[in-house]
């Protein structure tokens, strides 16, 4: 198993696998700042279960809380979404080259040729469409026997 050292990466990405955290902030980048009893008016859960959600994501740095009296602002810090952003566009570059030559291979289909040249017979029956080797064998399977005879109390 690989380790990697970047706890900062895996706290991200953990905190990004929920999806009402993922709804958290989607929240709030539509607005600069919000609070806490804002950000937790849509969702139907208590706001000590959201409070928890945005523990992860502070925790994770996603999320900058500012208290001022008795209210918390919350707003969105983009640095941790930067870093994901950079591993997975090393992986996406990685996925897209190996893509881009599936693609290549498949247009070239040197198959296509070969069933231009040399076109298969289309089979008559059923039974010529079954491989060559369930022609050899038995054919079929036996029925079971008769039901034996039931006992009575």
């Amino acid at each position: 198993m690989v380790k990697y050292q970047d706890e900062t990466l895996d706290r991200t990405f953990a905190a990004l696998s929920d999806p009402t955290r993922r709804a958290l902030l989607a929240r709030l980048g539509e607005q600069e700042s919000l609070s806490v009893s804002e950000l937790a008016q849509p969702f139907a859960m208590s706001l000590p279960a959201i409070m928890k959600h945005l523990d992860v994501l502070t925790d994770a740095g996603l999320v900058a809380r500012e208290k001022t009296g008795r209210t918390v602002a919350c707003r969105l810090t983009a640095r941790p979404m930067e870093q994901a952003m950079n591993w997975l566009n090393r992986y996406a570059q990685f996925w897209s080259d190996n893509l881009d030559r599936l693609a290549a291979f498949v247009e070239e289909d040197p198959w296509q040729l070969n069933r231009q040249t040399n076109p298969q017979p289309t089979p008559a029956s059923p039974r010529a469409q079954a491989s060559p080797s369930r022609g050899a064998s038995a054919p079929g399977r036996k029925k079971s026997t008769p039901r034996g005879p039931s006992r009575k109390t």
